[in-house]
C-alpha cells in the first residue's frame, strides 16, 4: 500500500511540478524509464510467483537503471549510441513482454 501511494505522490507531483530534464540527460531517460519497468513487471511476476524479496528488487531496479544508462552512455562515447539504445530497449522490450506474459498465465490462468 505505501508503494501505491508512493506512486500516486510521485505522479502528482510529476504533473504539478512538471520538472524539466536537463538536455545532458535526455538521452538517457526513456532507458532508464524502460530499465525501471522492466524491473517492476519483474517484481510483479516474482510477486506471483511467491518469491518476491524487496532487497533483491530494490537492487535490481536500481542496476537495471544504471546499467541501462551505462551502455547508452558507452556507446555515445564510442559514436554508435543510437544502435545501443536501440539494442537496449528491445533486449529490455523482450523482458517485458516476457514478464507481462507470465503474469497473464498466472493470473487468467491462459
Amino acid at each position: 500500500m505505501i508503494a501505491a501511494l508512493g506512486l500516486l505522490v510521485g505522479i502528482v507531483a510529476g504533473l504539478l511540478f512538471a520538472p524539466d530534464v536537463p538536455v545532458g540527460l535526455q538521452n538517457y531517460l526513456p532507458i532508464a524509464v524502460v530499465a525501471a519497468l522492466d524491473a517492476v513487471f519483474g517484481g510483479l511476476r516474482a510477486y506471483l510467483d511467491g518469491i518476491f524479496d524487496d532487497k533483491v528488487f530494490v537492487v535490481s531496479f536500481v542496476s537495471n537503471v544504471v546499467i541501462a544508462a551505462a551502455i547508452v552512455y558507452l556507446g555515445d562515447q564510442l559514436g554508435v549510441g543510437a544502435q545501443l539504445t536501440t539494442g537496449v530497449v528491445v533486449v529490455l522490450g523482450i523482458r517485458i513482454f516476457s514478464n507481462v506474459a507470465a503474469i497473464r498465465r498466472h493470473l487468467f490462468h491462459a
